[in-house]
């Protein structure tokens, strides 16, 4: 099944990452001495985020700090920053759940499988691994289940909604072919700006920003002014975007980064989410070139479940229309009359589909199977589907060309628009602090 937008594809990581990062430091920054009485330091909303909440958030960016080699900002700018994104991720949870999103108990399952097989160890080990570090498995199986609903919420509220037009990829296309299509590693530091700023809060936005590139001018550590100014999420990991290319920066960076050189640092740059300074670390050599790919033509056929559809129930009927099909039937007629998808109408064709194109557990499947072979029923974040490989060709034509440019320009307008939309959320948001209450 296509993906709606490249946030499907990034979501294993996403969740692996807070694997290894939350257990090992809960492992390792356990204190000895006695857990004080838990608090309340925030109100979001009809919510509370406790003390104990902020303090393992925090054990986990202190040690991601240890290991980058970043000097560890003063404790009441880590604590700000941190309940900020605590606050944020709280923000969106609970949009989800006032709209009706959800992750079941079987798609988390399935994504905390993946997990446990990308650690190499099954899903028992994992659980006993966890144990060990004094990881509760029902904690960590709510951590990620709330980074699988981020990633869901970010999809249906923004990708999904991005719209990239012919005329921008002709632009698109013809501007990298002058500016060389070169990659960039780039530090960025936001200060962000409300949603409805006053003047005064605009003018001490500017005059901070102002400090930081006098600051870094005299030669002081980009990574260091990050973790204490930066209100971007990869701020307290020192502001690092790492390699991307011109294509995947945001447009106001791209037009500004052509115009560095390594180690230079831009002026303070204004959008609508705030002030932004970058730094450009490094530059290389990088193209969008029509490289051949294999692609696949498929057909599928989705059962999805609910409440009155099992897992079983879904899996137990495509079995049935496999051993149908293996009999005689015909797949395309099966589709339409059984799919739950919008390709049913055309005998469940997805057309041709080049790597990514789909989300991982649909790809791995159909990369396993033969030309005319229909595989046994697979699992996905969408349901349970029963896939046919109808032909397979090698692909480097201009149309190829095209659609990597219309993937960059939406993951391009993508970022921005969860950016924008995050900003929106928060400022609408309605958030007591109560940190200097506890201290």
């Amino acid at each position: 099944m296509r993906r709606n937008s490249y946030c499907a594809g990034i979501l294993f990581a996403m969740a692996v990452f807070s694997c290894l990062s939350g257990a090992q430091a809960l492992a390792q920054e356990r204190p000895a001495r006695v857990i004080e009485a838990d608090r309340i330091i925030a109100v979001v909303n009809d919510e509370v985020i406790t003390l104990n909440e902020l303090r393992a958030r925090i054990s986990t960016v202190e040690r991601q700090l240890r290991q980058q080699g970043t000097q560890m900002p003063p404790q009441d700018v880590l604590e700000k920053h941190v309940l900020e994104r605590l606050i944020v991720d709280r923000v969106q949870i609970q949009f989800a759940k006032e709209t009706g999103l959800r992750i079941d108990d079987a798609q988390l399952d399935q994504a905390l499988a993946r997990i446990a097989d990308g650690n190499r160890m099954d899903l028992g080990q994992f659980r006993a691994s966890l144990q060990q570090d004094g990881v509760p498995w029902s904690k960590f199986r709510e951590d990620i289940r709330d980074e699988m609903i981020i990633g869901r919420i970010r999809e249906r509220e923004v990708d999904s909604k991005i719209v990239v037009s012919e005329g921008e990829i002709d632009n698109f296309l013809e501007s990298a072919a002058v500016a060389g299509s070169e990659e960039y590693n780039l530090g960025h530091i936001l200060l962000r700006a409300p949603e409805q700023a006053k003047p005064e809060q605009l003018v001490r936005l500017r005059a901070r920003a102002d400090e930081i590139i006098a600051q870094l001018r005299r030669g002081a550590d980009f990574a260091q002014l990050a973790a204490n100014y930066s209100d971007a999420p990869d701020g307290l990991s020192g502001g690092m975007l790492g390699w991307r290319p011109l294509e995947r920066l945001p447009t106001l960076y791209a037009e500004t980064v052509t115009k560095l050189k390594p180690g230079e640092v831009s002026e303070v740059l204004r959008s609508p989410a705030g002030y932004h300074i970058l730094k450009l670390l490094d530059r290389r050599g990088g193209a969008i070139k029509a490289q051949p790919v294999e692609q696949t033509q498929a057909r599928h056929i989705l059962i999805k479940t609910s409440e009155l559809v099992s897992e079983a129930e879904a899996k137990r009927r495509l079995v049935s229309l496999k051993e149908r099909i293996t009999h005689g039937a015909d797949f395309a007629e099966l589709a339409r009359l059984h799919s739950n998808d919008l390709s049913a109408a055309k005998g469940g064709d997805l057309g041709w589909l080049s790597p990514g194109d789909t989300v991982p557990e649909f790809e791995r499947a159909m990369n396993s199977l033969k030309q005319g072979e229909v595989g046994e029923p697979v699992r996905s974040p969408f349901g349970w589907h029963l896939i046919q490989v109808v032909a397979r060709r090698m692909d480097a034509s201009k149309d190829r060309v095209r659609q990597a440019a219309r993937k960059a320009l939406h993951e391009r307008k993508a970022d921005e628009g969860y950016q924008d939309w995050l900003r929106q959320m928060r400022d609408r948001a309605y958030v007591e602090y109560r940190l200097e209450d506890n201290r």
